[in-house]
């Protein structure tokens, strides 16, 4: 919910283009307005002064007088795409991701009977409405760090029948007063994984959540100890608020085919200011261009760490802010 929607280059859908947390070149026009029965926000984005690189947005609204606006409100609501929902001073603030992508992270995210989770970005609240009916109000948590935001959602879900626990709260810092929880979903990418959540975890839990222009699936072991695979699918989303933009992803001394392949793009994303351009590509070619299914991270301790088919193998990078280049692992 809190991923970018595809406003003219967009976030938030598999195959956009772009880097985390960015618009891409050209995208299908987003929405932004008011929710519908079931909480989801929408809109319909006009494309505005795109020659010079910028995006307006249009509000559609449900209870529009006009019916031609209605219908195309109507459209937005039901199509399968991300949905520009909050707009601030020209400023994309939330979304509504698109509803492929978010059944395949419900999916992904293994819910079972009597499962306690938390979610990290309220948006529309519509996840959580999705959560709430499989597993019952009181095992669901959403959390936003902005007021109106969550209450909005609240309102939303009210609507739908639904009445989690919607929170106001930085996410990096999870949500102590429902924990322990058994899964953990993030719609919005961080650098590293917030020690909080690991946490407010149970031992087995799962942690789901954007990093890089992927999703890694992490099974906590305790406080201190996760470790998981990347997703194979892309998925594109806004940082997590509060926590800076993502670093710059170099291109300088590459040639142009490499970068139209996804999975070299991720690598780029994921060793950001942790290996040179020529030699990401390097190593892309010599291990077979491999894809996001091969990488990996593990949380031990202090030291958070993204790598490719082994944790202990040769080749890994630190998550978090660029420390210098370290285009191999150290023993630990």
């Amino acid at each position: 919910m809190a991923d970018a929607a595809r406003a003219p280059g967009a976030a938030g859908a598999p195959g956009a283009p772009g880097a985390a947390g960015t618009t891409g070149a050209a995208g299908t026009p987003a929405t932004a307005g008011a929710a519908n029965a079931s909480g989801r926000e929408t809109a319909g984005a006009a494309r505005a002064g795109a020659a010079h690189g910028t995006v307006g947005y249009t509000r559609l609204w449900r209870d529009d007088p006009h019916p031609l606006r209605r219908a195309r409100w109507l459209v937005g609501a039901y199509a399968n795409a991300p949905l520009a929902t909050r707009v601030r001073d020209g400023e994309l603030i939330t979304s509504s991701s698109q509803p492929s992508l978010m059944a395949r992270m419900l999916q992904a995210l293994q819910v079972r009977d009597g499962d306690r989770v938390l979610e990290i970005g309220a948006g529309t609240g519509y996840n959580a409405a999705l959560l709430a009916h499989r597993l019952g109000d009181t095992q669901v948590t959403t959390l936003d760090l902005d007021p109106e935001i969550t209450e909005a959602a609240r309102n939303h879900l009210a609507a739908a029948g639904f009445r989690p626990a919607v929170v106001t709260g930085d996410g990096a810092r999870g949500c102590p007063l429902h924990a322990p929880y058994d899964r953990i979903i993030a719609t919005c990418a961080v650098a590293s994984i917030p020690s909080a959540w690991l946490g407010q975890c149970r031992p087995g839990a799962l942690i789901l959540t954007p990093l890089a222009t992927g999703l890694i699936a992490l099974r906590v072991a305790d406080a201190r100890h996760a470790e998981g695979h990347f997703l194979a699918m892309p998925a594109y989303f806004v940082p997590l608020r509060g926590s800076g933009p993502p670093p710059q992803v170099p291109t300088h001394g590459l040639p142009s085919r490499p970068l139209l392949d996804d999975s070299f793009r991720f690598l780029l994303n994921v060793a950001a200011g942790h290996m040179e351009p020529v030699e990401a590509l390097a190593l892309w070619e010599h291990e077979g261009r491999p894809g996001r299914e091969r990488y990996g991270v593990t949380v031990r301790g202090e030291r958070q760490w993204v790598w490719l088919d082994d944790p202990e193998g040769a080749y890994g990078w630190p998550l978090g802010p660029p420390g210098g280049l370290q285009p191999r692992l150290q023993p630990f």
